[in-house]
């Protein structure tokens, strides 16, 4: 279900507004760099940026080098603490399954992301990782938050991409 556009008494929907400004800039920045466009950034209990990430598999030559994972990975090393219980993730794309694994596995709280993957998602669209019964962490889980400015930034890249061919 798409979030509803934030409204100055939601302080919530605001918040979550301005975090994923932030991914979709990061993804911007991705995409120059010849990566497909995904950000995250990940926000500790204090309303902070703890940590950020863009794809980076092309440039690093590693599989696993996607906005999330790499995300996770600089706040742990920020907080000397692989649990990130009390953070919130923001990703410009539902998470795929190394990434949705890897976001339990670091017990996030909240995951939110834009832009549905009915490809490969693995948190609502193909696959349920955060609720399956393999899943020993629960947390909440957030779809939509500015998905039309993600799905066009991705879809523009790839059309671009098929251009230049």
């Amino acid at each position: 279900m798409p979030y509803p556009a934030p409204s100055q008494s939601d302080p919530d929907a605001l918040e979550h507004h301005r975090w994923m400004r932030q991914a979709l800039k990061l993804a911007e920045t991705a995409g120059e760099s010849g990566e497909v466009p995904v950000g995250a950034v990940i926000v500790g209990p204090g309303g902070e940026a703890i940590a950020t990430g863009e794809n980076r598999r092309q440039r690093d030559q590693d599989p696993t080098a996607h906005a999330e994972i790499v995300a996770l990975r600089a706040a742990g090393i920020i907080r000397q603490d692989w649990q990130l219980r009390d953070c919130r993730l923001y990703v410009t794309l539902e998470p795929c399954p190394m990434c949705a694994g890897a976001i339990v596995q670091a017990r996030i709280a909240t995951l939110i992301y834009a832009a549905a993957d009915p490809k490969a998602g693995a948190v609502r669209s193909v696959l349920n990782i955060p609720d399956s019964a393999a899943s020993f962490h629960r947390l909440e889980v957030i779809e939509g938050i500015l998905a039309a400015s993600a799905r066009e930034q991705l879809q523009a890249w790839f059309a671009q991409q098929r251009r230049s061919r």
